[in-house]
């Protein structure tokens, strides 16, 4: 008797977990920002609230680009979003213009060299980085 109660408790036990890990990973896909295109070009930007945040954290995996947006205020760096960012290709080929929504933007691209501007309150940063077939190119981006 006591072995089919320790049975069923287990089987109770591993069905709760295995929903509570169905519900933490629907909530970080529910908590993901729209997903938009330009061009062929699918790219989503967001990460304001810690929800959305780690959303984002946990997609960059799928992504090729991962950017990440900060300015310093009051002697430390602050997360910052409505920057207006532009990614150029090897040959100079604008392949998006779009404004971040939050401190982070996953864009997905084809493997190649990219030239990325950014600008915030006026003041524009470019960055060169190279998109590999797989793993996720990052960079950062601080205003001062």
């Amino acid at each position: 008797m006591n072995k089919r109660i320790e049975r069923c408790t287990m089987a109770a036990v591993m069905a709760l977990g295995t929903l509570a890990v169905a519900g933490v990973l629907s909530t970080a896909q529910a908590a993901l920002p729209p997903v938009k295109h330009q061009g062929s070009v699918q790219y989503v930007s967001g990460g304001i609230g810690l929800d959305e945040s780690e959303a984002l954290k946990a997609a960059a995996k799928d992504y090729p680009l991962a950017l990440t947006f900060a300015a310093q205020r009051d002697g430390k760096a602050d997360y910052v979003a409505s920057v207006a960012v532009s990614i150029h290709d090897a040959h100079g080929k604008e392949v998006l213009k779009a404004e971040s929504e939050g401190p982070y933007m996953l864009v997905k691209l084809p493997a190649g060299s990219y030239k990325i501007s950014a600008t915030f309150n006026g003041k524009a940063q470019d960055r060169e980085v190279t998109v590999q077939n797989s793993g996720t190119a990052r960079a950062v981006f601080e205003w001062k």
